[in-house]
């Protein structure tokens, strides 16, 4: 069910503190965290302590915690000092869509030329 917990989520499992990760900040619905597998010289994933398997369900489900997740994003970015200079947030939905972990997750990428479109 959309908001439980999922025992199988790698995002759920560093939620709840069983997967180490290294965090840059936490709210209480949200909690920030570096990429293990870093696009550019800033990249945190902001994810909500509730489980949504998408963007698109969390915003239906929870549009609340969806402002969470980007008010979040823009502290992340204010904290990594790159509020000023430039940074893009990025919600994949769906495999199609380069979404590999199925818990809403939001990229801060900044720190680099960021081209449109991406690819």
């Amino acid at each position: 069910m959309a908001g439980e917990p999922d025992a199988h989520c790698l995002f759920c499992k560093i939620v709840a503190g069983e997967v180490p990760a290294t965090t840059v900040l936490e709210t209480e619905t949200t909690v920030a965290f570096r990429d293990i597998n870093p696009q550019a010289p800033t990249h945190v994933l902001v994810i909500p302590r509730a489980h949504y398997p998408n963007a698109a369900s969390l915003a239906t489900g929870a549009p609340a915690l969806a402002a969470d997740v980007l008010a979040t994003a823009g502290a992340v970015a204010e904290q990594e000092g790159v509020e000023d200079s430039g940074y893009r947030i990025v919600l994949n939905t769906g495999s199609g869509a380069g979404q590999t972990v199925f818990h809403v997750h939001a990229h801060v990428l900044a720190g680099r030329g960021l081209e449109w479109p991406p690819g």
